[in-house]
């Protein structure tokens, strides 16, 4: 009987480190997910930010705030962010697979968005006409650079930035909440700033 139960112990812990190596939404408790989520969320409106400021420098040779908030953080990276969360998170065995639907669902993303905006708005927030790489441009919405450069950053979320906040959520619970709601805080009243004050 003894023997037995250590054997059925053993397996289970032999089982036990695979189930973690995929990451699944369903599973994980809405206290942590959240949080996570905030803050993939602005760091991401973060790096879309320094992206578009080097982008612009390397172009035209000065710095330019790029984005239509005050902070240094573009909400449109924060959005296809999440939407690549959402959509790869149980793919992350298959980096190839979190590239394709990042080029896809974060292109298209940006095609509806720019659009709508110009449309409905009459705002030209960005256009890909005349620039680096801009093979495949459907009205300057969006083109091949825009579109790789979004299943980049998929890899680098995926593979960098989440597992980084993980870490960090696991480790520091408490310091973790604090600076989430910190800077989403800030990135949130931003962005209501930035739509109500002309």
């Amino acid at each position: 009987m003894f023997t037995g139960r250590r054997t059925t112990t053993a397996r289970k812990n032999k089982t036990t480190p695979h189930m973690h190596k995929e990451h699944h939404l369903s599973k994980t408790p809405a206290k942590k997910l959240i949080p996570l989520l905030l803050l993939t969320f602005t760091l991401a409106g973060v790096i879309g930010f320094i992206y578009e400021t080097v982008c612009v420098y390397i172009s035209f040779g000065e710095f330019y705030k790029r984005g239509t908030t005050y902070g240094p953080w573009i909400p449109i990276y924060g959005f296809g962010a999440l939407l690549v969360f959402a959509l790869t998170a149980k793919f992350r065995k298959k980096p190839w697979l979190v590239f394709l639907i990042a080029c896809f669902f974060c292109g298209l993303l940006e095609l509806v968005s720019g659009y709508v905006i110009d449309k409905f708005f009459h705002l030209r927030l960005w256009d890909y006409t005349g620039v680096m790489l801009s093979w495949g441009n459907v009205n300057g919405y969006i083109c091949a650079r825009s579109v790789i450069t979004w299943g980049i950053f998929g890899l680098i979320e995926m593979y960098g930035l989440v597992p980084l906040e993980e870490k960090f959520q696991k480790r520091f619970p408490k310091a973790f909440n604090i600076v989430t709601i910190a800077l989403f805080g800030l990135f949130a009243l931003d962005i209501v700033l930035s739509l109500t004050i002309k």
